[in-house]
């Protein structure tokens, strides 16, 4: 046998060995690569508002001073509802990827959530889901761009409160209906308040809002 088969590093690191973790390393980091410019596009506008029943979600958000700053600074969808770094980024593209099916589902089935009275009767749900989601992660997308050590507000004590009374609280505790349409809070919500309005801005008969909703 030649030299060149008996070829070892440190006496355990055969050539073979070695140009597989070479292939390995390369094949890694453009894996990587990859999945950063997954997450970068599925987290734009472009791609959230591509289903039409996010571009509705999407009309109050360009409304908004998180679209429209005085400073010129945008968050975008995938700053607010996209956890920072590639693989959380990546957890949260795969999670979400249920509320894809839903929607083809829903094309198929019902309801269709592209639908604007489906869009509106469904929103308290999506709202709630999304609080929770940003308080089980101490509303760490908001902290991206706000420090609340150095809020100091146009009211007077808003410095104050954000310094010492919301210390220890998430964001959305206090802060919430600043981007998409109002949704109450989860504790005062009333299911049938709501139906009832649904109802009023889309001309349904009486009950037809509960009947869809039982879809």
């Amino acid at each position: 046998m030649t030299p060149l088969n008996h070829w070892k590093i440190f006496g355990f690191l055969t050539r073979h060995t070695l140009f597989a973790l070479i292939i390995g390393g390369v094949a890694g980091i453009i894996f990587i690569l990859i999945l950063i410019e997954f997450d970068h596009f599925t987290s734009s506008e472009e791609f959230c508002t591509s289903c039409h029943s996010m571009e509705m979600a999407a009309e109050p958000y360009r409304q908004s001073v998180h679209y429209n700053s005085a400073s010129g600074v945008r968050a975008s969808c995938g700053d607010c509802h996209v956890s920072e770094g590639v693989f959380a980024s990546t957890w949260d593209h795969f999670i979400g990827g249920k509320d894809l099916l839903n929607q083809i589902k829903g094309a198929i089935i019902g309801p269709d959530y592209d639908e604007p009275v489906f869009h509106v009767l469904h929103l308290p749900d999506s709202a709630f889901a999304a609080r929770k989601w940003f308080i089980e992660r101490n509303s760490a997308t908001c902290k991206r761009c706000h420090n609340k050590q150095a809020i100091l507000g146009t009211r007077v004590g808003t410095e104050k409160v954000h310094k010492e009374d919301a210390k220890s609280k998430s964001c959305v505790e206090c802060h919430i209906n600043l981007v998409h349409r109002k949704v109450p809070e989860q504790k005062t919500f009333k299911r049938e308040s709501w139906n009832r309005m649904v109802e009023e801005e889309f001309n349904l008969q009486p009950g037809e809002a509960d009947r869809l909703l039982s879809r």
